[in-house]
């Protein structure tokens, strides 16, 4: 399953990642850091729904 940014259509998708932002390939959405936001907007985890 993957998360989209409902501000900026940023797609996360567990399988890949964001290792640019120090999350491994394979950390489901549930388990990314708290404070992880989107990295193409900044907002936070709250603003995602699953596609």
């Amino acid at each position: 399953m993957k998360y989209v940014c409902g501000v900026c259509g940023f797609v996360y998708d567990p399988v890949k990642g964001d290792p640019d932002h120090g999350v491994p390939a394979g950390t489901a959405f549930e388990n990314l850091p708290d404070d992880w936001v989107c990295p193409d907007c900044g907002v936070g985890k709250s603003e995602f729904a699953s596609e």
